[in-house]
């Protein structure tokens, strides 16, 4: 198996996305370490893991300043890393003249600064032995904006720009970095999202309900980084609004303002 023996390293571990590709790897025999602020989900899903090697990594991401202290206790728990898979994140629920900009601070820090504080972290260990996989699961709306997502789609837009230079920079070296791009996913994200006041949305919206089922989006996620795969697009109807967003601009945006604001 491909990931049998790798040391993958997940943050946004304990729910979503993040939760479903520690349970997939696991059942590859990865050895895995994750990372999130909840530390009761973590030991949750440690539990679900029972036959794997597991570190549990604890830490809230809004504190950047010590993020190069985090990275050294992930590299130092088996004296490597062989991936990283970023998949902490925080989405939005709010119109850009309603959302104040501690909460666009919230999503810039979650969604772009954090990612790259690790990024720039982990590079001189890759650098070093000229290996390590580096991915960010970024967004549908990291492609195209959305109505009710400006300060995410922003910040998932930065991230793409950030790791997209990497990839050139790095062209010539053994370090893979993939982003991500999935539409929608059934998840819990749109609960956990936050409105223009720093709330949390608190409730499932239409968008995840009829969303892909989170178990094939992981399984799409580990075919693309077996394959080396810079851009691994997932989505379902999206892709409609994709092409049209690329080929007829004017009925992209149409479409967008009505679908986004339907529920408003």
């Amino acid at each position: 198996m491909h990931f049998k023996n790798k040391v993958v390293w997940i943050t946004g571990a304990s729910s979503g996305i993040g939760k479903e590709l520690a349970i997939q790897l696991a059942q590859q025999e990865a050895i895995l370490i994750l990372t999130s602020s909840n530390i009761v989900s973590l030991e949750d899903v440690k539990l679900e893991l029972k036959s794997t090697p597991v570190h549990i990594l604890p830490y809230n991401l809004l504190e950047l300043d010590a993020i190069s202290v985090l990275v050294d206790k992930a590299v130092s728990l088996e004296g490597r890393i062989d991936y990283v898979i970023q998949s902490a994140g925080i989405s939005q629920r709010s119109l850009a003249n309603d959302t104040t900009m501690d909460v666009y601070k919230k999503l810039m820090d979650i969604n772009y600064f954090a990612p790259v504080a690790i990024t720039q972290a982990i590079l001189p260990y890759f650098k070093k032995n000229n290996s390590g996989s580096m991915t960010v699961i970024s967004s549908i709306a990291g492609l195209i904006g959305f109505p009710l997502r400006s300060g995410y789609a922003a910040s998932k837009h930065a991230i793409k720009g950030y790791l997209e230079t990497l990839q050139c920079e790095l062209f010539k070296t053994n370090i893979t970095l993939s982003l991500v791009y999935p539409g929608r996913i059934n998840t819990n994200i749109s609960k956990n999202a936050l409105v223009g006041d720093g709330k949390q949305y608190g409730a499932t919206d239409e968008n995840n309900e009829v969303g892909m089922d989170v178990t094939i989006c992981a399984k799409k996620i580990i075919k693309g980084l077996r394959s080396n795969k810079k851009s691994i697009i997932i989505v379902k109807a999206e892709r409609i609004l994709f092409w049209l967003w690329w080929f007829v601009p004017s009925l992209y945006y149409k479409i967008a303002h009505y679908k986004g604001l339907q529920n408003k």
